[in-house]
């Protein structure tokens, strides 16, 4: 056990323990500053003076000061305070330098600056030598930055005397180069110094472009400069001196030669033939033997780099050879054969990396140019949705394209787009097919074979399907030939999705699951343009549909059945797959059977609100469908579908109340005999018995009955009877099952009535029976009727008060009901755990009733 001292004790150890501390800082305060002024003297005295201050000794012998902390960071202080007044010192003398030339020391004259200048330089161009040798290279880089700025002003001064003719642009060309050639071997001869090699790479930067500049070259010759440039600083990045002079050139590499590639590109876009998209060509194919000549001595990434971009320039080169003349849509087909045939290319005796790069920039103009196939085929998709404004108005103008609402467009610019995307998907079927074979031509031998398959399967399916789809568009096909076509590539892809999940490759059979399903929807709406091809078509797909469920779930079954008695992941997972597909399916049948349905009354003529009991055959079907399939997964899912076509049934009758009740009645008896299955019997008991309620209510009210307690109370009375019955035999069925109905079947029809009456006797008898059955509820503890008539009570206190409040509230100044808000607010935050805990206990006294 740990012993506790008293207070006074513990006080009186913590106080001893303070003062240790304070007299160990005063040894090392003392210390300190001994050693800050042997530092500041030329020598050091044998004994330091080491005076111990008054005080407890400590416990511990001191710590030795062999190398105390002071001391290196002393000399760190001072060279940072060095490097800084050296920088201003030369900064300071190259600005007044600048101003000697330019403005100052006038009466002198150009030429005799010129000659201070130059001896200047001189002087300052050997004074490093001097300084290196004594051992002050900071100092040494300070005066050879003034040299440098010297070196250029002197360039300009020589302009000005010795050729002040000469054309400005050209003579900056050959003096930049001039400062390289000198700057680089100043910078050999006096290794130590570290900015004039810099420099020189800097200078080599402009030579070219400013001789370009004179002659007044066109853009080629600008872009030959800049990949001059470009190709001088990569053999400097790999074979300078110093990590300085690798990084400058680096730069310099990644800023000029991109800047060429951009030229040489824009120019191989804008040739109106061959020929003239020849220089180009050459331009970027020597961009690419650029990029591909010094990655045998680069990193990783600089690799890979460099294939990339040699796979675009060699890409960008031939394509503009290919395309010049050709409209921009079969320029893209242009450029994918060349990015396809690029991958032939990996084969070459390249580095590893450059190969991966190489393949990367063909990978990558594939998805370009498949995306510039994309727009016709989302215009193709879209488009239908504009037979949603003329339905059955017969075969538009213009076929396929003025189905979709785009006759007008220029589809022949689009003709290539259709070419790529099936001559992409072929080639991706191919490596799913054959995909040990594929992996091993591009050397990806080592990659995560299985995703990157079944990726190529999915690339293969969807950029087929769309490829097919925008087919009728561009070929201008007729109506019905677009809808047919349309049609069968819907078959086609359901066919393929129970196939491929048949073998066991889920990601493509998902993919051509989802083609399908929207295909079918676009297909549909195209179809709405003509009313028997709306049910040639929605026949059709509901047949598919059903026919897709039934063989998914056979295939779910046999995969059940082949399973071991502990599943893997992967088979739990494929099973899911199996099901879900199979629900899909099976609500994408049930929305085909709700539209025939509302087809079917538009066909027979029949109003909106007198065609939604026609609609409600399909709720009847997917009960029966349900039932047959009780307990299999797609069970819930159809009767989720057909719940939302009796919904569509009810938004339909809503214009007229009497069909309305009667259209709330049938759904009733549709959730009945849902309930009387023992799954589905909490939720469908409840929503028969609210139905049938709404539909009896909905009934009175079109009938125009002002006296509903005459209709209601006979149905009231038995059902409490029923119920007291149900209760007596099962104590523990619930109040609300018991009595619910029962009562909601009078009070809210009398509430409604209520609120619609200006006498007194209504109201009070409603009021009256309400505050009865609260009672009954709160003594016998019944949830139902103690929510139920509670409910009822207060929304008929409501209604009897609200005139006199409104009354009250006409009568007092405007500011008092805010004032009252602000004070009730303040309560209640005031009191808000209290209230919570209330609420709380309210809750769990509702939970314990019935």
């Amino acid at each position: 056990m740990e012993h506790m001292p008293p207070p006074a004790e513990e006080l009186a150890l913590l106080d001893h323990e303070l003062a240790r501390l304070d007299a160990r800082r005063s040894q090392l305060l003392v210390r300190r500053a001994w050693l800050v002024s042997v530092l500041s003297r030329p020598a050091v005295p044998p004994t330091p003076p080491y005076a111990a201050p008054p005080g407890p000794a400590p416990d511990r012998p001191p710590v030795p000061f062999a190398a105390p902390p002071g001391v290196d960071a002393a000399p760190a202080g001072q060279r940072g305070v060095r490097n800084v007044l050296l920088t201003l010192g030369g900064l300071l003398l190259a600005v007044a330098a600048i101003a000697f030339t330019l403005v100052s020391w006038g009466e002198m004259g150009i030429a005799g600056r010129s000659a201070v200048l130059a001896v200047v330089t001189f002087a300052a161009l050997g004074v490093p030598a001097v300084l290196l040798r004594r051992g002050l290279p900071a100092t040494a880089e300070s005066v050879a930055a003034l040299a440098s700025v010297l070196m250029v002003l002197d360039a300009y001064a020589l302009h000005r005397v010795a050729v002040p003719d000469a054309d400005g642009p050209g003579f900056a060309a050959v003096a930049s180069a001039v400062l390289a050639a000198l700057w680089a071997g100043y910078g050999l001869l006096l290794d130590r110094l570290r900015l004039p090699l810099p420099l020189a790479v800097v200078s080599a930067q402009f030579p070219l472009l400013l001789w370009a500049w004179s002659a007044g070259a066109g853009a080629s010759a600008f872009g030959w400069a800049l990949l001059a440039t470009a190709a001088m600083d990569g053999a400097i990045a790999l074979r300078g001196k110093g990590l300085e002079v690798r990084v400058t050139a680096c730069t310099g590499c990644w800023m000029t030669g991109p800047a060429g590639l951009l030229i040489g590109l824009t120019l191989s876009l804008t040739s109106g033939t061959a020929g003239a998209a020849l220089a180009p060509a050459a331009l970027l194919l020597a961009g690419a033997t650029v990029a591909v000549s010094g990655t045998w001595r680069t990193p990783t990434g600089f690799a890979v780099a460099g294939g990339v971009v040699a796979g675009w320039c060699a890409v960008a080169a031939v394509g503009g050879v290919l395309r010049a003349g050709q409209p921009w849509g079969w320029s893209v087909l242009a450029y994918l054969l060349c990015g396809l045939a690029l991958s032939a290319v990996v084969r070459a005796p390249l580095p590893r990396r450059v190969g991966q790069g190489v393949v990367w920039s063909s990978a990558s103009v594939v998805a370009a140019a498949v995306l510039a196939s994309l727009p016709p085929v989302v215009l193709s998709l879209t488009g239908a949705v504009s037979q949603l404004a003329r339905v059955w108005a017969g075969a538009p103008d213009g076929g396929a394209r003025g189905a979709l609402g785009a006759a007008d467009l220029a589809w022949s610019r689009m003709g290539s787009a259709p070419v790529v995307l099936v001559l992409v998907a072929v080639l991706a079927g191919a490596a799913h097919r054959w995909w040990t074979r594929a992996a091993r031509i591009v050397g990806a031998a080592s990659a995560p074979g299985p995703a990157w398959r079944g990726m190529a399967g999915v690339v293969a399916v969807v950029l087929g399907w769309a490829g097919l789809t925008v087919t009728p568009a561009v070929l201008g096909l007729s109506y019905a030939a677009a809808a047919t076509v349309w049609l069968l590539l819907v078959v086609a892809l359901f066919a393929g999705a129970v196939r491929a999940l048949r073998r066991g490759n889920g990601a493509v059979g998902t993919a051509a699951l989802v083609c399908g399903l929207v295909g079918a929807g676009s297909t549909g709406l195209l179809s709405l343009a003509a009313e028997a091809t709306t049910y040639a078509v929605f026949g059709v797909l509901l047949l598919v549909s059903g026919a897709v469920a039934v063989m998914i779930g056979d295939v779910a079954a046999s995969a059940a059945g082949g399973r071991p008695a502990a599943p893997t992941v992967r088979a739990a997972r494929r099973e899911d797959v199996l099901h879900i597909a199979q629900a899909v399916a099976a609500c994408g049948a049930v929305a085909c059977a709700t539209v025939l349905a509302l087809a079917a009354g538009a066909s027979l003529g029949l109003d909106t609100h007198r065609a939604a009991p026609v609609v409600l055959v399909v709720p009847a079907l997917t009960v029966l469908v349900g039932a047959w399939l009780r307990g299999r997964p797609p069970a819930l899912a159809v009767e989720a579908a057909g719940a939302v076509a009796a919904v569509v049934a009810v938004g339909m009758a809503v214009p007229d109340r009497a069909f309305l009740a009667l259209v709330l009645a049938l759904c009733g008896v549709l959730a009945a005999g849902t309930a009387l299955r023992p799954e589905r019997r909490p939720v469908a008991g409840y929503a028969a018995t609210t139905l049938f309620v709404l539909a009896a209510w909905l009934r009175l009210s079109a009938s125009g009955v002002l006296a509903p307690e005459a209709y209601t109370l006979p149905v009231t009375v038995p059902a409490l009877v029923v119920g007291v019955l149900r209760r007596r035999r099962d104590p523990e069925a619930s109040s609300w099952t018991a009595y619910g109905a029962g009562l909601a079947a009078t009070l809210v029809p009398s509430l409604f009535a209520a609120w619609s009456d200006p006498d007194w006797p209504r109201p009070l008898l409603l009021g009256t029976a309400a505050l009865v059955i609260t009672l009954l509820g709160a003594r016998l503890r019944l949830q139902a009727l103690l929510l139920i008539g509670g409910a009822v009570l207060a929304l008929d206190a409501v209604h009897e008060l609200a005139p006199y409040v409104v009354q009250v509230v006409g009568v007092l100044p405007r500011w008092v009901p805010p004032a009252l808000a602000g004070v009730l607010l303040l309560v209640v935050g005031a009191t808000y755990e209290q209230r919570l805990r209330d609420a709380r206990r309210l809750k769990e006294a509702l939970g314990r009733m019935r």
